[in-house]
């Protein structure tokens, strides 16, 4: 059987409309969603954007997470990832405790290497082996910024935190992620490294895009380029100031504000002009081959479909693009196919997510609307679509 058939976000919209005595006509109106729209939204006729999900949520005054299910506790449980959350919590809960007795860190060279290897391990999607180690060297990592109290040691450390929130968002936790970013702005501030606040405010202002919260996603895209002005003027900071233009395209496409996205969108590309690539600076994959990923992804949450498969068709990703980054372009490429009615070609562009980053992908709220949104146009598809959802389910109880 089809996976996901009695659980897509059209059935928990319904839920939580019920639960508050709503009708869906009060719905529409509440959260300015066309009526249409929002019942065949509810029906699985057609599937939830991330547009109307924010709506809804803003309207209803609960967070996007609850609307989409997160975290998928089920497939979790069965992946054997939900038990590493916890040490995660607790590695955090230690910041300001001092260095711990009974921990002996090793060389800051040998933890600055961990650290690397951690933002590797993620960009290759590779999330179960990050969050299986981010806690110990988080743990490790604190007993050695506050024995060195160094610039070096605190910036290594918010580094561990960066990984607790990659981690995080990418499993659904968003309190997680929020709680590493304080942890991330904290270590950063005692490294007084203005690009690392720049970045901080980078990541706070994608919490807020996935919230639905873009007003206050833009002021941090504002306040983010304005903390990088205090920034020696180095490639270094181009490429986070790139990157912060770039997140503030995404939010005023999925606010719907198109002169805004391209006015971010055409900035960024003038910065990625002078870059070239930059896959590795703070491992954001910064360059005109992101600009370009993005303009796809701001044209689908501009609801302009065509166009951002069209512009799909021109962009060739580089061989040394990290999989988390190519899993999730190709995510947002199946989103847009399917819009578009190629219903064949969204299938394929899922099973590409699914090849380049299996655990990401698995997980990716993207991926689970676009499959629930094929299921539900009726068509005839291939048997591996079958697989796919069982996969999607965790039928087999593994990670793949």
């Amino acid at each position: 059987m089809h996976a996901l058939p009695e659980d897509h976000t059209g059935v928990r919209m319904a839920r939580l409309r019920r639960e508050r005595h709503l009708t869906q006509k009060a719905i529409s109106e509440l959260t300015g969603i066309p009526y249409s729209t929002y019942t065949k939204t509810e029906q699985g006729v057609i599937a939830a954007t991330p547009h109307v999900i924010a709506a809804f949520a803003r309207g209803l005054r609960i967070e996007v997470a609850t609307v989409m299910g997160q975290p998928y506790t089920d497939e979790l449980r069965a992946d054997e990832l939900d038990i590493l959350i916890r040490p995660i919590r607790e590695a955090l809960d230690i910041y300001d405790l001092g260095a711990d007795p009974d921990v002996q860190p090793r060389r800051l060279e040998d933890l600055k290497d961990d650290a690397e290897a951690l933002l590797v391990s993620v960009r290759a999607g590779e999330i179960k082996r990050a969050a299986g180690n981010v806690a110990g060297l988080i743990e490790e990592g604190t007993s050695a910024a506050h024995s060195l109290n160094s610039t070096e040691g605190w910036l290594t450390l918010a580094s561990f935190y960066r990984t607790a929130y990659d981690v995080a968002t990418k499993l659904g936790f968003s309190d997680l992620a929020q709680l590493s970013l304080a942890r991330m702005d904290w270590a950063a501030q005692r490294g007084s490294d203005a690009i690392l606040g720049g970045m901080y405010q980078y990541l706070r202002a994608l919490t807020y895009l996935r919230e639905g919260k873009f007003a206050i996603g833009q002021r941090l895209v504002t306040r983010g380029l304005s903390t990088l002005q205090q920034a020696d003027s180095t490639r270094e900071r181009e490429v986070v100031t790139g990157q912060l233009h770039l997140g503030g395209a995404v939010m005023a496409g999925r606010a719907h504000d198109q002169n805004q996205a391209l006015s971010h969108l055409e900035e960024a590309e003038r910065i990625a002009g002078r870059t070239g690539e930059a896959v590795k600076v703070h491992y954001l994959t910064f360059g005109p081959t992101n600009v370009q990923v993005h303009r796809v992804s701001v044209l689908a949450e501009l609801d302009q479909y065509g166009e951002a498969v069209e512009a799909n068709g021109d962009l060739t990703i580089p061989q040394d693009w990290p999989k988390s980054r190519i899993s999730h372009h190709y995510a947002e490429v199946a989103r847009a196919q399917m819009w578009t009615g190629r219903l064949e070609a969204s299938f394929q562009s899922l099973l590409k997510a699914r090849k380049a980053a299996p655990q990401q992908a698995k997980y990716h709220p993207t991926v689970r609307e676009t499959y629930a949104g094929l299921e539900a146009a009726h068509r005839r598809l291939p048997e591996s679509f079958l697989s796919y959802g069982s996969w999607l389910s965790a039928a087999n109880g593994q990670v793949a």
